[in-house]
């Protein structure tokens, strides 16, 4: 039974074998794609070949996702009871194959600039007390690290703005499920959770690059998940900053 769908960038061929599939069961298929159709937005070629098997004999269904981009073809394959969701665990591993793929497409990118001297490296606007920054790590206080990394967050805020823009899927998460400012937080968060992890000849500009990266991947990966742990901070640097003005206010 084949099928195929041109209506988005990215093409799909449906072909089954030893079962068919109604018009509702492949609404439902396509209505899954939605992630993976922004994903494959700045590819100039997308084609998905979905093949689904039916195995009279164990009752089991064999999805078979192909998706053809530019200098890579990847695959993905699953078994279940259900044809839906061996289908829908096929999605969401090939959507993480795309972004890692991407990612390494970005990382190349970054490999030809620094080659080129055309990479644009995170200054911070003033030298930051690496000391105190230290201290406020080992001492839990993430207020006073964040306070004292301030200097690096209008770079960060303008990088991140850069990576973001050749990301159309996380280009659309921008103003509809989070902020820019939302990403930013998350970096610093990272930062303060990884700070000793920090290697020491690396320097801080290039350390925060690396955490971007990091903290981009896991809001694709898992956005509601990386939203909240920002949403904590934030709630908590919030009630911190009310507590501080309200003793200012009170002290003589």
């Amino acid at each position: 039974m084949p099928y195929s769908d041109e209506t988005y960038n990215l093409r799909i061929e449906l072909d089954t074998k030893h079962c068919s599939l109604s018009a509702e069961q492949i609404s439902k298929m396509e209505g899954a794609l939605q992630a993976l159709h922004r994903a494959t937005q700045s590819f100039p070629v997308s084609d998905l070949y979905v093949t689904v098997i039916h195995h009279p004999r164990s009752g089991d269904f064999h999805v078979k996702l192909a998706l053809v981009l530019p200098g890579r073809t990847l695959f993905t394959g699953e078994r279940h009871r259900d044809s839906y969701a061996a289908y829908k665990q096929c999605v969401d591993k090939l959507l993480r194959k795309v972004i890692a793929y991407k990612q390494d497409l970005d990382n190349a990118s970054e490999r030809s600039k620094q080659i080129k001297g055309t990479h644009q490296e995170i200054i911070p606007t003033q030298i930051p007390d690496h000391d105190d920054l230290r201290r406020a790590v080992d001492e839990g206080d993430y207020a006073r690290f964040r306070n004292g990394m301030l200097m690096y967050e209008e770079p960060v805020r303008k990088r991140i703005g850069r990576w973001v823009q050749r990301d159309p899927e996380l280009e659309a998460l921008i103003g509809e499920r989070l902020q820019l400012a939302d990403i930013v937080e998350d970096v610093f968060l990272t930062a303060f959770e990884r700070y000793h992890a920090k290697p020491n000849q690396m320097l801080p500009g290039d350390w925060l690059e690396e955490l971007i990266s990091v903290v981009l991947r896991a809001l694709a990966a898992d956005p509601d998940g990386e939203l909240e742990n920002v949403s904590m901070v934030r709630t908590a640097r919030e009630a911190e900053a009310e507590q501080s003005a309200d003793s200012s206010q009170h002290t003589p």
